[in-house]
């Protein structure tokens, strides 16, 4: 790995700050956390595609939101589910970057994503079935549908964000 420069911790720091106040100030705390969760921060996951060090940034900025949930364990296992399938997804799709799809809308990499991460929402119905005994699959199948929905609206928006705002330095 490269060696970071001031540059890029300024982008981890101002990226992890940007999650954290979009999952832990209202009204966005009220949907960032439990069975039901739409964490609009999710959509930073797809700056991976971008620059490896926003894989950093989005788990750093997952465990300083988590701290404020209701659970020590969303801290551990939230933020692990985070590192490893942001930067398992980001291996697995990035051969399909750039690839438009929906005239130019999104990009396939972002959208084959999408989907494996909200799959992968099993760790956090796991957990959330331990901590608060709520039904297994009921809920994973709601906090996938909030983390599909946030990464595909996201991958809009990131597509729009990257013609403006250069990601990749």
């Amino acid at each position: 790995m490269k060696k970071q420069t001031v540059r890029d911790l300024t982008h981890i720091a101002i990226v992890a700050a940007l999650y954290v106040v979009l999952t832990i100030v209202p009204p966005f705390n009220l949907i960032s956390y439990g069975p039901y969760q739409f964490r609009i921060a999710e959509m930073f996951n797809l700056l991976g595609f971008y620059n490896r060090k926003y894989i950093i940034a989005v788990t750093l900025g997952c465990v300083i939101a988590n701290f404020f949930s209701f659970n020590m364990i969303d801290v551990v296992v939230g933020s692990l589910s985070t590192l490893v399938f942001v930067g398992s997804g980001v291996y697995f799709f990035d051969r399909f970057k750039n690839q438009d799809i929906l005239g130019g809308l999104l990009d396939k990499a972002h959208v084959y994503f999408a989907f494996y991460f909200s799959f992968f929402m099993v760790t956090i119905a796991a957990e959330l079935t331990l901590v608060t005994q709520a039904p297994f699959w009921a809920t994973w199948f709601t906090v996938a549908l909030g983390e599909l929905a946030s990464l595909l609206v996201g991958a809009v928006l990131i597509k729009k964000l990257a013609k403006v705002i250069d990601f990749v330095s």
